[in-house]
């Protein structure tokens, strides 16, 4: 398994409450296909309270990914929309989940865009 993976869904279930998915509730479960191996983690939100947990159960949304490729997506090395689009990763159930949850992928370390930081402005 992939440490930067690991880490991620680690990360996720620490932080426990994610601002961007305030407005967010659904579960997803991401199916790590390794050859005849798939690993499960099954990410509940519920209006952006994070629970974790590495089990194979019914979910709203199922992505289906090698872990290679889970592992650039989280690290920023990939962009989700590309992937989906190239057929790399499937999707079953609530695309707008994985739509969401994008925006916690980092962008790639060299882009000069917009970043997925966000600031409050002060009044």
């Amino acid at each position: 398994m992939d440490m930067t993976t690991t880490r991620f869904f680690e990360e996720l279930d620490r932080r426990g409450f994610e601002p961007l998915l305030a407005k967010t509730s659904g579960t997803l479960r991401f199916d790590l296909h390794e050859g005849p191996q798939t690993t499960h983690w099954l990410l509940e939100i519920d209006r952006g309270n994070l629970r974790v947990r590495q089990e194979d159960q019914e979910a709203d949304t199922v992505v289906g990914v090698e872990p290679r490729l889970f592992g650039q997506l989280v690290s920023g090395e990939e962009n989700t929309i590309a992937a989906l689009l190239r057929g790399d990763m499937t999707v079953a159930g609530d695309l707008r989940l994985v739509l969401q949850i994008e925006r916690l992928f980092p962008g790639p370390p060299d882009s000069r865009g917009p970043h997925h930081v966000f600031q409050r402005r002060a009044a």
